[in-house]
């Protein structure tokens, strides 16, 4: 049995999400489909990227992940289908595969061009049914790669937000606002601790302290915490951080070493 998983902006108030898995399973009727989130923000790509990369690694070899967000749908933008050592990836050519294809990998690079994997007559506004969602299920069956379509050498990719390392300061910026209002930013850290005793600033605030996990702080208090994703995410204890510190995506955000 292959998994196939879904990231895409279109929420679950209407029928696209359902249709595309309906498609999958007329295609290859043993498939596991798995929801990652259909909650990206309509048309971030970044954030759909992100959302990803972090999820991605977590399936067993062979998965097929699918990724739609596609404000470009029915221009000439591309799409794609991506072989790694270890999944593939299937998506519009914007940049939505290409934070978790960084960390794989690439073996294969094609163009979903073929016509007959994709559903007919094709329309210019839900490639997520008729392009995607076919494609990933003719690849979980085990299609022949060159029937996909040509072979490319390269796809679009976002470029990643550097950190930058001067003098006891960390300085990112916010990349993810989860459901809680918590800020997910792209500092990394490579064990619990790295940054014990340090402080977070944002703007013009008091610094408030990088902790270990939520209960840490007392209701209210705004602390930076070692985030699931792997990365440092500012937050406050039982409260909306996005909304109560006015933080959005691209907030600079700065650790510093007392």
């Amino acid at each position: 049995m292959k998994v196939v998983t879904l990231t895409t902006d279109f929420g679950l108030s209407d029928w696209f999400v359902g249709t595309m898995k309906g498609v999958i399973l007329k295609i290859s009727p043993n498939t596991q489909i798995v929801d990652i989130t259909h909650d990206v923000p309509s048309q971030d790509i970044r954030a759909g990227a992100f959302a990803l990369m972090c999820s991605y690694k977590y399936f067993p070899e062979g998965s097929v992940h699918v990724a739609v967000v596609d404000p470009g749908v029915g221009s000439r933008r591309g799409a794609i289908a991506v072989k790694t050592r270890h999944y593939w990836f299937v998506g519009p050519d914007n940049g939505v595969l290409s934070y978790a294809l960084r960390e794989q990998d690439v073996m294969d690079i094609r163009a979903i061009e073929n016509q007959k994997i994709c559903i007919e007559g094709v329309g210019t506004t839900f490639h997520g049914r008729d392009v995607f969602a076919p494609a990933a299920a003719h690849i979980a069956r085990g299609i022949n790669p060159e029937f996909i379509g040509r072979k490319l050498r390269s796809f679009v990719s976002l470029p990643f937000p550097e950190v930058s390392k001067a003098d006891g300061r960390v300085t990112g910026e916010v990349l993810y606002i989860d459901k809680f209002g918590n800020a997910i930013t792209n500092i990394r850290f490579s064990s619990q601790g790295e940054f014990s005793g340090w402080h977070a600033v944002v703007g013009r605030r008091k610094p408030f302290p990088v902790m270990n996990c939520y209960a840490d702080a007392k209701d209210g208090e705004a602390l930076a915490v070692y985030g699931s994703s792997g990365f440092i995410e500012i937050a406050l204890r039982n409260d909306n951080a996005a909304e109560k510190l006015n933080l959005k995506t691209g907030t600079k955000i700065q650790l510093i070493k007392p």
